[in-house]
């Protein structure tokens, strides 16, 4: 079974900040791709953005220029920096990873963006 814990999200104010971390054991964290996906209310989940072990990036055409994803091998953690937020980056965020043909979720996180 692969954990996957989640932590930040929040409110913010368009054209702010926030940043979400992800949690993995080391076997995991060190050999697989990490993910960040989102799912808003109506709408399918989509990718937000990619990191491989060797540190190769990958972004969502509507997230590029603004989301960062980054990760602390002394932790374990991939994180996703998200600047300049806007009301349509409003949704639920999943860590997710794919072993061995079989995808793993994180709880989610919810991010809500409004004035």
């Amino acid at each position: 079974q692969v954990q996957l814990v989640e932590s930040g999200g929040g409110w913010v104010q368009p054209g702010g900040s926030l940043r979400l971390s992800c949690a993995a054991a080391d076997n995991i964290f060190r050999q697989y791709i990490m993910e960040w996906h989102r799912q808003a209310p109506g709408k399918q989940r989509e990718l937000v953005a990619s990191m491989s072990p060797t540190g190769s990036e990958t972004y969502g055409d509507s997230v590029k220029g603004r989301f960062t994803i980054s990760r602390d091998n002394a932790k374990n953690t991939v994180y996703l920096q998200m600047n300049s937020l806007k009301p349509e980056d409003t949704a639920v965020y999943y860590c997710s990873t794919l072993v061995l043909q079989r995808r793993y979720w994180g709880q989610g996180t919810q991010v809500t963006v409004s004035s």
